[in-house]
């Protein structure tokens, strides 16, 4: 398992999440932000849309590489759709979905390898009690999801991925070590849009939040570059790093 990151600089503790349609966009935003962020988040929507090629281009360009793909298969298919993922280096963290039970996971990290973290999603932010019961799941969500993120430090997953409203409950639990990754950032004033369980990025560091992921109050800002910078230094006034 990868050591937790807990004396990283802001830069490293601010992930971008490039939630645009195609990669001329993409790079643009990682030449832009590059000086501010060390980490660009690629999802599912984009890596569908520009493959492998793109994980390479913006690892080309100085910015390591969130690879969010949230597998969730069985054990066999994720284990060969991470060693694939990872072939070409760049990917600095990978997702999957921890739905996917013990074997799944611990493939999963033997398939990543030595420089690539998995990282174990617990339920997904847009989730509330409500349409975690639609969906079979027995809520409190708080709860279920730190029985999962449990279950992901134990498979030796690098960290987990939560909402910042559970970010306290899991540092309890899994201790000093694993990463805890958080989307869901949402500055003052900012809309929550499709995000339910949400969290400022003060907010998120006191709650034991190591990394934020943040896309559209960075993205549609009128200076994304100031945006960014005022994350980080929210980042440096609750964390005491640089």
């Amino acid at each position: 398992m990868l050591p937790a990151e807990l004396e990283m600089e802001s830069r490293e503790r601010l992930v971008f999440a490039l939630d645009v349609p195609d990669g001329r966009e993409a790079l643009r935003f990682v030449r832009l932000l590059r000086d501010e962020v060390a980490t660009f988040k690629v999802g599912l929507e984009l890596f569908c849309a520009e493959g492998p090629p793109l994980v390479r281009e913006v690892a080309r360009w100085g910015g390591a590489v969130f690879l969010d793909l949230k597998l969730h298969d069985i054990p066999a298919t994720v284990s060969r759709a991470v060693s694939r993922a990872v072939a070409h280096g760049g990917v600095r963290w990978l997702t999957v979905h921890t739905g996917g039970g013990r074997e799944m996971l611990q493939q999963a990290v033997a398939a990543a390898g030595p420089k690539t973290g998995i990282l174990g999603v617990t339920v997904l932010t847009s989730l509330n009690d409500a349409a975690a019961v639609e969906a079979g799941l027995n809520p409190p969500i708080a709860r279920l999801v730190v029985r999962r993120a449990a279950l992901a430090v134990e498979c030796e997953c690098a960290g987990v991925v939560c909402s910042p409203n559970e970010a306290g409950a899991i540092r309890r639990v899994v201790g000093p070590g694993p990463l805890i990754v958080t989307p869901g950032i949402r500055p003052p004033g900012s809309a929550a849009s499709d995000q339910v369980r949400v969290a400022d990025p003060a907010a998120a560091i006191e709650a034991g939040a190591d990394v934020l992921v943040v896309g559209r109050p960075i993205r549609d800002a009128a200076d994304p570059v100031a945006a960014a910078r005022a994350i980080r230094a929210a980042i440096e006034t609750t964390s005491g790093v640089r």
